[in-house]
């Protein structure tokens, strides 16, 4: 580990979190670490009051809470980086627990210049030996899916992964702000880590997962807030027309869920910019989709 020391910010977006918040918090300083950080919630217009813990208590590390009006995930997580003044971002859900020294750990393969996006492995609190790393692409329903142990090579060391789950996500600051952050078109939820993992690997840079460290995720039986299948499949077809191919484009059209939608939501994307922000992309991108996904073996 380096001896400099870098400040970190860990951004949390919140919305409707309960008392998971308040855990959350609670593990993050109770945990042992040497690295200097700073925690920026993100209040995405929740209506439980599950913020309102923080004016009466008093944490030992710099908190800054932002209310946005219902931004949806990726654009509270990209309004937290903009109040971040550290080094590294750390994307977090408000529903975790955490370990000693987890930050140094995450940490290290971009301080050594192996990776410039690292994920943990994540597991859920009530099954902390069932461990995911990393993400891949599932064909079946073109959503993310853990992998298992078995992307992992002999022993510890980091390995590259498809994608990177937002639950837990650190990222170079200098290669977030090249690569323009969450899609800011996105809205609502729905494959926001896919497609800034996506977009990271085109542009050149590295996704990996740090089998040293484990998080321990609440995975929720139903959102807190109201998510359609609309929101996730707009979003999924304009990380398409923003990456892929014509070819995949089309496949990708079958994927949504609610057919007579369809045409609703392609042109929704095309008028909100796809096609600009696609010839944006495609001018800069070191390599292209075809490479992606023969590299990980997903035959899309």
């Amino acid at each position: 580990m380096s001896s400099s020391n870098p400040l970190v910010s860990i951004i949390f977006p919140v919305k409707n979190e309960g008392i998971n918040v308040k855990n959350t918090l609670d593990s993050l300083v109770k945990v042992k670490t040497d690295i200097s950080y700073e925690v920026i919630i993100v209040d995405d217009a929740s209506e439980d009051a599950c913020c309102d813990f923080l004016s009466s208590h008093d944490y030992p590390i710099a908190i800054k809470l932002v209310k946005t009006d219902g931004l949806g995930a990726a654009n509270a997580r990209n309004v937290g980086a903009e109040k971040a003044s550290g080094q590294y971002y750390i994307f977090c859900d408000a529903h975790l627990f955490f370990e000693d020294d987890w930050i140094e750990k995450l940490l290290d393969p971009m301080e050594k210049g192996i990776a410039d996006g690292v994920v943990p492995g994540i597991a859920p609190h009530d099954k902390p030996n069932t461990v995911g790393y990393g993400y891949t692409i599932n064909l079946e329903k073109f959503k993310a899916n853990f992998n298992g142990r078995s992307i992992l090579a002999k022993g510890s060391e980091p390995v590259p992964t498809p994608c990177l789950p937002g639950g837990c996500l650190a990222i170079k600051k200098d290669v977030f702000i090249d690569i323009g952050g969450f899609d800011k078109g996105f809205i609502v939820w729905g494959h926001e880590d896919v497609e800034i993992s996506i977009k990271m690997w085109l542009f050149g840079y590295k996704c990996f997962i740090q089998p040293q460290v484990k998080i321990l995720h609440v995975f929720r039986k139903s959102f807190p807030y109201n998510v359609t299948v609309t929101h996730a499949d707009y979003n999924m077809m304009r990380m398409a027309y923003s990456h892929f191919s014509e070819e995949r484009i089309e496949k990708c059209k079958k994927y949504i869920r609610v057919p007579a939608k369809a045409d609703q939501i392609i042109q929704s994307v095309i008028d909100n910019g796809a096609l600009e922000q696609r010839a944006a992309y495609f001018s800069r991108r070191k390599f292209d989709d075809d490479w992606f996904f023969k590299n990980f073996r997903i035959d899309f």
